[in-house]
């Protein structure tokens, strides 16, 4: 029988804009995820958790998102928040 193991691929290789890579693996490196940054080379990231996914997807959609999408995800957030209440 073989046996079964959980553990996945969990490196991947990162499309960035080459502009904006740099800045997209600082903001990673200040979320403590691991990634890697090399000249001439794509950004590498290791996800390994659901929260690392998250924060990698907010981190390329800042970059990514045109200012409009970024005010109206904003407004949708604070108004959610305040009709709980």
């Amino acid at each position: 029988m073989k046996s079964f193991s959980s553990e996945v691929e969990s490196k991947h290789v990162v499309e960035v804009n080459w502009a904006d890579r740099w800045q997209v693996y600082q903001r990673l490196k200040e979320l403590d995820v691991p990634c890697s940054c090399v000249t001439n080379q794509p950004l590498q990231v290791e996800i390994s958790s659901a929260t690392a996914a998250v924060q990698l997807w907010s981190v390329i959609r800042r970059f990514t998102a045109s200012r409009q999408d970024q005010i109206w995800t904003l407004e949708s957030c604070w108004k959610s928040r305040y009709q709980k209440s």
